[in-house]
């Protein structure tokens, strides 16, 4: 049985508690062990010595130096590490090693919450397959972004809300590798409500399973 870490906090904003419920149900229905904390202080060796995948649901928080060297260090031996919009995106500003970990770091959201297309371009991957390009409404994250990253999905901006990215193209869901550990992250998930969308849904609990770490 795979072991998952959830770690929540920082902004209320993002309901980071009810995203922490709502993806710790997701991966008992897929059969981890799940384990749910709510302070970085869960990012010890102690506790990430034993993990298959770690969700951080943490947004515009600190984290303590040790910590972030030890989560780092967890997912360059092989541990997993998935997650999604500001809750990975957005969670330690200053911590530049857990920023180059994730492969982005959200800087705006022009027009807050919109109407905004999500363009899946690459329809043969497990993670994809099967989803074709949809709607979405939230905040369409414009983000500084690690170019070995392997996008899976992009959103377009119009410029309605900040004429100079007019037609510029963002990657939205990608997946990495840091060392041995394997790396997912989706923009799309302001607040728990959103996992009510079936493709938002089944994109994460994908991208969840296959950041795990997999057996030798």
């Amino acid at each position: 049985m795979p072991n998952a870490l959830i770690v929540w906090g920082g902004w209320s904003g993002h309901q980071p508690e009810e995203c922490s419920e709502v993806v710790s149900k997701m991966l008992f229905e897929d059969g981890f062990d799940v384990r749910v904390e709510n302070s970085t202080a869960a990012f010890n060796d102690d506790i990430l010595s034993g993990m298959d995948l770690i969700v951080p649901i943490v947004t515009m928080s600190t984290i303590q130096k040790e910590e972030v060297k030890a989560l780092c260090s967890a997912v360059e031996a092989g541990a997993g590490l998935a997650g999604f919009h500001g809750q990975m995106g957005d969670s330690f500003r200053d911590a530049v090693d857990y920023q180059f970990m994730v492969g982005g770091q959200w800087v705006s959201h022009p027009g807050n919450i919109i109407d905004y297309r999500v363009d899946v371009t690459r329809p043969d991957d497990p993670i994809m397959q099967g989803i074709d390009s949809f709607d979405y409404h939230s905040e369409q994250y414009y983000m500084h972004i690690d170019p070995s990253n392997e996008v899976l999905a992009t959103t377009t901006f119009s410029g309605d809300h900040a004429s100079w990215i007019n037609g510029v193209v963002m990657p939205v869901i990608w997946k990495r590798r840091h060392g041995k550990g394997r790396v997912f992250y989706s923009s799309l998930g302001h607040v728990a409500a959103e996992f009510e969308n079936p493709a938002m849904r089944t994109i994460t609990r994908r991208g969840l399973n296959w950041a795990t770490r997999k057996a030798a």
